[in-house]
This record gives C-alpha cells, structure tokens and sequence, in this order.
C-alpha cells in the first residue's frame, strides 16, 4: 500500500472523462508509446502520450472514451508536451485503459 492520502489530496485530482480524436505513433520516446489526442469538451482538446502499444491499435483507440488527470502542470516528453495523464490498469508490461461502461459527455467528472 502507499502513502495514505486525505480526501482534501484526493479532491485536487481532476478526473474526466474524454474520447481519443488522434492517434500518432512516437517513435520519439523511450519506451513503444502514441502520441494522443483527446477532447475533453468543455475544457478542450489536450495532447498525451501512453505507452499502451501492445494491447491497442491506433484505429482501435479512435473514438474510445479514456479517464484522465488533466489538472497536472505539462510534461516535455523527448519533442513533445503532454497535457494530461490518461488512466490505466498495469498487467505486467500491458497497460488496460479505464473507460466509463457507457458514453458519457467529454469533461464529465470522475469522483
């Protein structure tokens, strides 16, 4: 287990939800990675990058509903900036992507 967190910490975490609207490979970075593009609605568009290559193909991920943090200050990742941190379970080297069970509106909160 880690750090044991408040609900005041847990509450500056800005959990939404956004559907993935480009997907580029990123033969930049260090580990197999995209390059993702991802409309969160009212808060706009936001760029990552995930390491999800061996479990998802680029056209797979078109219009896939992801969680995100979006309230982390932007990364440089080798030439490119990500905006967010897109959400997903560890299996070993896999990464799964958590997605709501239904479509719901980009920007929706997660709590």
């Amino acid at each position: 287990m880690s750090t044991i967190i408040t609900f005041e910490d847990f509450s500056k975490i800005d959990l939404r939800v956004g559907t993935i609207i480009e997907v580029n490979d990123f033969p930049e970075a260090r580990n197999p990675a995209y390059q993702l593009t991802i409309d969160f609605g009212d808060l706009g568009i936001k760029k990552t990058s995930a390491q999800i290559t061996t479990l998802y193909k680029k056209e797979d991920l078109l219009q896939r509903q992801i969680t995100a943090v979006i309230n982390f200050p932007k990364k440089q990742i080798a030439k490119f900036m990500s905006e967010c941190l897109v959400l997903g379970a560890v299996n070993g080297k896999d990464v799964i992507l958590l997605n709501p069970e239904n479509k719901v509106k980009n920007g929706s909160v997660v709590s």
